[in-house]
């Protein structure tokens, strides 16, 4: 039976929860009720700004059509495929980079330089190499994939290298201790790595939509400034929001499950 001092300190708390979530939803509604009221008293031109109670008419008239959850649900997918592709293969490289050291220090400074380089520019060739619908899967790749890269490595090079000598010295190969150690100790680095590329990863597809796409939240916002229907462009950028908010709690919900089971601590 736990104390009166730790019901008391959980009541606190959970009142602190409480009170951080009462003020979030209080910070927007106070962000949406200026807005709202700057637009109808003239102190912005609504024209230009758009004002809530015109994006929540069109987000009725657009999810009603169907075409919001159809462009949502694009840009979406390409987010998620990205993310996989990405950590598939930045985790790839960074494993081989963990096994050969002198791969490592060849291919690093290359690594560097694609990190610095501005990936918008490589827009144009991916729309050449790849065609406008794969293009946008380059581009998101492209973003994420050198951040994975470096993160991950970076994460087994913190491994404890006690435990690696230890298991060399009972005669494991590499591949065991990959398997057995560097791997499951690398959880951490992995989860925050998705973190981070959630974020990168929709701003590769946002920017490969803007260049090529047909469809998706890219195109709704680049058609919206073409024909200056700003409602629909701050539509597709609330939706944007929502969709890494949703990505984020995916991301936090899989962390929960990987402490469960390797028993990291938060």
């Amino acid at each position: 039976m736990s104390s009166p001092l730790y019901e008391r300190y959980l009541r606190l708390q959970k009142r602190r929860q409480r009170m951080v979530l009462l003020s979030r939803l209080a910070v927007l509604a106070a962000f949406l009720g200026l807005w709202e009221f700057a637009a109808r008293w003239g102190w912005i031109d609504p024209m230009l700004t758009s004002r809530p109670s015109q994006l929540a008419s069109a987000f009725r008239e657009l999810a009603f059509e169907g075409s919001l959850l159809k462009h949502t649900w694009i840009t979406g997918w390409e987010t998620l495929v990205g993310i996989v592709v990405s950590m598939l293969l930045g985790t790839g490289i960074a494993v081989g980079f963990w096994w050969s050291t002198f791969a490592s220090k060849v291919l690093e400074p290359y690594v560097v330089v694609l990190n610095a380089l501005p990936k918008v520019a490589l827009g144009p060739i991916f729309y050449i190499w790849l065609g406008d619908r794969y293009s946008i899967y380059g581009m998101a790749v492209a973003i994420s994939i050198i951040v994975t890269i470096i993160m991950v490595e970076s994460g087994f090079r913190e491994i404890s290298k006690t435990k690696l000598k230890l298991m060399e010295s009972f005669g494991a190969t590499r591949g065991q201790m990959l398997r057995m150690v560097l791997l499951p100790a690398s959880i951490p680095y992995f989860i925050a790595t998705l973190k981070v590329n959630v974020g990168l990863t929709l701003v590769g597809v946002v920017m490969g939509e803007f260049l090529s796409s047909k469809a998706g939240l890219g195109y709704l916002i680049i058609y919206g400034g073409q024909v200056f229907q700003m409602t629909l462009v701050m539509v597709s950028i609330a939706m944007l929001a929502l969709l890494s908010a949703l990505l984020y709690g995916v991301v936090n919900l899989l962390e929960l499950l990987a402490r469960r089971r390797y028993h990291h601590e938060g």
